[in-house]
C-alpha cells in the first residue's frame, strides 16, 4: 500500500482497534488462476505473535481454500470509513485557487501466510467465537449450540478454517494532515455535517475521536 509519511499509523494498538472495526475483511491471494479474492469476516487473537493472529474460514468450494504450506504470502485488506472530500471546503483555495478534489479514509493491510484448520473442535470454536461476535447486538443472539449437532457438524465439514500470523501490517489514516490546519478543521466540520455515517465517521477520526 503507498502511505506518505504524513498519513502513516504505525501504533499497533490502534491498527488493532481499526481492524475489530471492520466486519468484513477483502483477503488476496495468488493461486493457480491468478490473483483471488474473498470477501470474509475474520477474528484478532492480538496476543497471539508479535502482530496478532488472523483466524476465519472459507467455504470448502472455494478454491482459496486450498491452502498449501508452501503458499506464497496473502493480504488481508481492512477498509475503515472513506468520504469524499470537495476543494471548495478549503479556506486555502479562496486564496490560492490551489485545490483538487480527494478522498479520506482509513485503512489496514496485514500480510502473512495462511495456516488451514480442518479439526472440527477447532473449526467449532472460530465459527461460534465469530456468531457471538455479530450476533451480539441482536435482541435474541445466535448461538451455535441452537442447532442440532449433526446439523453443525455437517456445516463444518463444509469449510476450511485457517489462522493467519501477522507477518506485517500496514496503516493508513489519510485525514487531510497534508493540508494546512485551517484546512484540515474546515474538512472536519463539513463532514460532520453531512450527517452520513460514513462522512460524520471520518470526522470523529479527523477530531481523534474514532467511533
Amino acid at each position: 500500500m503507498y502511505v506518505p509519511t504524513a498519513f502513516r499509523q504505525d501504533d499497533l494498538t490502534i491498527q488493532h482497534e481499526a481492524i475489530r472495526r471492520c466486519r468484513l475483511a477483502i483477503l488476496v491471494d495468488a493461486g493457480e488462476a491468478g490473483l483471488q479474492a474473498s470477501h470474509i469476516p475474520v477474528l484478532l487473537d492480538a496476543e497471539a505473535g508479535p502482530y496478532g493472529t488472523l483466524l476465519g474460514h472459507f467455504a470448502r468450494s472455494n478454491p482459496q481454500a486450498r491452502l498449501q504450506a508452501s503458499q506464497t504470502e496473502t493480504l488481508v485488506v481492512f477498509p475503515g470509513p472513506d468520504a469524499y472530500v470537495s476543494p471548495g471546503w478549503y479556506p486555502s483555495k479562496q486564496a490560492t485557487g490551489k485545490a483538487v478534489p480527494t478522498w479520506n479514509y482509513v485503512a489496514v493491510h496485514a500480510y502473512g501466510r495462511l495456516e488451514p484448520i480442518d479439526e472440527p473442535a477447532a473449526k467449532r470454536a472460530i465459527v461460534a467465537a465469530l456468531s457471538d461476535r455479530h450476533e451480539a447486538g441482536q435482541p435474541h443472539p445466535w448461538r451455535i449450540e441452537d442447532a442440532p449437532d449433526d446439523f453443525i457438524a455437517a456445516q463444518l465439514a463444509a469449510i476450511v478454517a485457517f489462522r493467519m500470523p501477522i507477518s506485517r501490517l500496514e496503516g493508513k489514516w489519510k485525514l487531510s494532515q497534508n493540508r494546512p490546519p485551517e484546512d484540515q478543521a474546515a474538512v472536519a466540520t463539513a463532514l460532520a455535517a453531512a450527517g452520513s455515517p460514513p462522512e460524520t465517521t471520518v470526522a470523529a477520526y479527523m477530531n481523534g475521536r474514532p467511533r
